[in-house]
């Protein structure tokens, strides 16, 4: 039992306000990505929910943020123990020049850079420890969110999907997980080294000279205000980018999946012609952006070389006084360098935060959807089904304002065939659902062999049924998988004796690998009807208590057609079944027909007792067969 809805959303870019998306076509572009720069609506919430989540982490987590402070100590006073290398080294060389024989102390320089080269190694190995250690968290709570998300959307009532978008869910599990674990796995990380490291670099540059320090932290709010400006003027640049590159990837998937209508339609040039406009936008902001982003770092590096100079400047004169040494001079410019980047990071992280918290809002959101009401803690399933259906006073509407069934009473005797047929919108395929309990009802109350069906599990009431649906499902993989979904514990001679019956197994001979043959992403390598023919065969597979046809031979030709229902009469022997038709003539041999208007049985019986009533059902059936005269 298995039914899809696929939608198809298309927007003209000649609209006022362009979607927010991102660039990938189908669920990564799909409504909802997320944009750079995006803010969660609750930002303190969103992170407090996230923080939550890690609970079960914490330890690790805090584990993982001592190794990095500890880490970072361990870098930072490398520079200082190096500089004073150097002062040794300039010391040693002054008292060459003056005649001392003893010169450079090569055993104090050695046990300095010892000690240097030590630090250097713990750090490397306490920041190979806390990258695996965060890897494996954000890897865990990767999992944990998509295997939540997963069963989430199980237990999801099918009305929450009428209002919401394939692409928009994909979304979620995708694109917004996949920010909160790069956030975890990256930037938890990065931001305590790059506190620590902001904190412990002016400590030690204080401690070198205040004034220099002082001069130094100068560049900073200049580099700041420059970053700012340059971000401002490329940011709606990279948002013109990324929307021309999501309509980009749309108009091209769009056009791939309806290549034959492009062609048959002679709608080529037009195609060509409208992504030569879209690409040319593309260019002119993706140029743009890109040119703003590199002038960045350049910009940055003079403002930086600025400092060095004035921190040159200022540390000759120091030296020449005798208030500093060379080897300070030198740990002070190894800082200064090292001073700027995690500032960058720390400002990029907070960047990062406020769409990690948009994206975690947004997966939180998904997971607090109201799920269906829970099953019965005392259901119970008959150990036989003999497949009496009974619908008592059944009301329900989509839209409790517009009800669609009003008062519908039936009762289906078991190895009954039913017939539904009416105008579109009257209520058909409705009750299918409410049977299959997709939908829960107003009012009323449906029993299976004297059982109300909220009496049972979900599972158990829906392992009563198959069903062959007018928009055909079959997944990617093979033909033998495709059929063996009716029933995964059946055998491979089982498999070809249901195709055999739904007259599936001539052409699966014949096709390349033959049952081994693997359907693409959307069944494309077969014809229509050989896909109803092939969902037909799992129904049969399935051997199930009560059948559901709902237009189930609308996509095969007559001839087909005639062997299909051949099919189903065998494979109706017996089973409560029930067939939403339009075409007349499929329904002709069935039990009961019931004629269905706004949500009403208006006629009911035989095909020869409602076409001698002359009635609806007479009228429906003489507008498909009957020969209207001309004039």
């Amino acid at each position: 039992m298995n039914a899809q809805n696929n939608h198809s959303n298309s927007q003209s870019i000649k609209n006022a306000e362009l979607p927010r998306i991102r660039p990938g076509g189908g669920p990564r572009g799909g409504p909802g990505a997320l944009m750079p720069g995006e803010r969660a609506r609750n930002f303190k919430k969103s992170m407090s929910q996230l923080i939550a989540f890690m609970g079960k982490y914490k330890w690790l987590v805090m584990g993982v943020m001592i190794i990095a402070v500890a880490a970072n100590v361990f870098t930072i006073f490398g520079p200082r123990l190096l500089g004073e290398a150097t002062t040794n080294i300039y010391a040693g060389v002054r008292r060459m020049m003056m005649g001392d024989p003893q010169g450079i102390d090569f055993g104090v320089i050695g046990r300095i850079l010892s000690q240097a080269a030590l630090l250097y190694v713990l750090a490397a190995a306490l920041n190979f420890i806390q990258g695996y250690l965060m890897v494996a968290i954000a890897t865990d709570i990767t999992y944990r969110f998509r295997q939540d998300i997963s069963q989430k959307i199980n237990r999801l009532p099918l009305k929450y999907f009428d209002t919401i978008t394939h692409g928009e869910v994909l979304s979620r599990v995708t694109n917004d997980v996949d920010t909160i674990s790069t956030t975890l796995n990256q930037s938890l990380s990065q931001m305590i080294t790059s506190l620590v490291s902001v904190v412990g670099i002016l400590i030690m540059m204080f401690t070198i000279s205040v004034w220099m320090t002082l001069i130094a932290l100068t560049i900073v709010p200049l580099s700041m205000i420059v970053i700012r400006l340059v971000v401002r003027a490329s940011q709606g640049h990279f948002r013109t980018q990324q929307q021309y590159l999501g309509h980009i990837n749309g108009l091209i998937e769009e056009n791939y999946g309806g290549h034959i209508i492009v062609k048959a339609y002679n709608h080529e040039a037009a195609s060509i012609d409208e992504f030569k406009k879209l690409n040319t936008v593309l260019h002119d902001s993706a140029w743009k952006s890109q040119l703003l982003s590199t002038m960045i770092m350049p910009i940055m590096r003079f403002i930086s070389n600025l400092g060095y100079v004035a921190t040159a400047i200022l540390g000759g004169y120091l030296v020449i006084r005798n208030q500093l040494t060379l080897g300070n001079i030198q740990a002070f410019v190894q800082y200064l360098r090292s001073f700027q980047q995690p500032l960058m990071q720390i400002a990029n992280i907070s960047n990062t935060l406020q769409q990690t918290a948009a994206a975690a809002e947004r997966v939180f959101e998904f997971l607090g959807e109201t799920e269906e009401t829970a099953d019965c803690s005392t259901c119970t399933r008959p150990e036989e089904i003999e497949g009496t259906v009974e619908f008592r006073h059944v009301h329900f509407g989509y839209d409790p304002e517009k009800p669609i069934i009003k008062d519908f009473s039936i009762r289906v005797e078991p190895g009954q065939k039913i017939a539904i047929v009416g105008p579109t919108g009257a209520g058909k395929t409705t009750l299918v659902k409410l049977l299959m309990r997709f939908y829960e009802l107003d009012s009323g109350e449906i029993l299976i062999d004297g059982i109300n069906i909220k009496e049972m599990t979900r599972k158990d009431l829906r392992s009563i049924f198959a069903m062959v649906l007018q928009d055909t499902w079959l997944f990617n993989g093979t033909i033998r998988e495709n059929i063996r979904y009716g029933r995964e514990e059946a055998t491979d001679d089982e498999v070809v004796t249901a195709a055999d019956t739904a007259y599936a197994d001539h052409f699966t001979r014949t096709l390349p690998s033959g049952y081994e043959m693997v359907l693409n992403e959307d069944a494309t390598n077969v014809s229509a009807g050989q896909k109803q023919l092939l969902t037909i065969a799992r129904a049969v597979l399935a051997d199930p208590a009560i059948l559901i046809l709902d237009e189930a031979t609308s996509s095969v030709d007559t001839r087909t057609e005639v062997l299909i229902q051949k099919a189903m009469d065998k494979l109706m022997r017996g089973r409560t079944s029930f067939i939403i038709a339009h075409r007349l003539s499929t329904i002709r041999n069935a039990d009961r027909i019931l004629v269905l208007q706004d949500g009403d049985i208006v006629e009911q019986g035989s095909h020869d007792e409602l076409i001698a009533r002359g009635g609806a059902y007479a009228e429906l059936y003489q507008s498909q067969f009957a020969v209207q005269p001309v004039g």
